[in-house]
């Protein structure tokens, strides 16, 4: 089984990035014969600004660029997509909405025409999030956060998609051992039915 791990952090030493890597030893330990790929969006210069030309996509007046057709490659290769990002004003983070918007085209990722009904395409892909939070759980349940981020992500997204979201943690920065093991525990169970 392959993960394809998405990584939305610019600095290589965050615990965002620790977390992912304690995700890829996870899988691995899991089974020998697993394997992982670790799409680190920043480090690759991904851009996530949604120009004239995604419109193009989105309404299927022109084809994908190569750059979305690489990325759509990865995920198409994997049998699990893993987002691992910190949580930025109770959302994603910029550059890993922005790829979700320009990666998870309509004809690719759903097929959304006028006259006929919505058709998710991604039924087949796994989904796990896994957000790193600033605030404590009492800041998130007090205003309803992280309630508001699976409504938005998880069914907005993902739902739409038919990808099913089988994790969606919420790991607190102010415990980094706790969740550092979260992460390899996450790896562990990825393929399992379990999850």
């Amino acid at each position: 089984m392959h993960a394809l791990i998405v990584i939305a952090h610019p600095n290589p030493k965050s615990l965002t990035h620790s977390i992912a890597s304690q995700i890829v030893k996870g899988v691995s330990a899991a089974d020998k014969d697993n394997t992982s790929e670790i799409a680190d969006l920043a480090a690759e210069g991904f851009d996530p600004c949604f120009t004239v030309q995604d419109i193009s996509i989105l309404h299927r007046e022109a084809d994908p660029t190569p750059d979305i057709i690489a990325e759509q490659g990865r995920i198409s290769r994997a049998d699990a997509l893993v987002l691992v990002h910190p949580v930025y004003w109770w959302s994603f983070p910029a550059l890993l909405k922005g790829w979700i918007d320009r990666v998870f085209t309509n004809g690719w990722a759903y097929d959304d025409t006028s006259s006929e009904r919505l058709v998710k395409k991604m039924r087949h892909l796994p989904v796990h999030i896994v957000s790193i939070a600033g605030a404590d759980m009492r800041t998130y349940a007090r205003h309803g956060y992280y309630g508001a981020m699976k409504t938005q992500i998880n069914h907005g997204i993902f739902d739409y998609c038919g990808a099913p979201v089988l994790t969606s943690e919420l790991l607190f920065q102010s415990d980094p051992d706790v969740c550092l093991k979260s992460g390899e525990a996450i790896g562990r169970r990825l393929f399992s039915s379990s999850c």
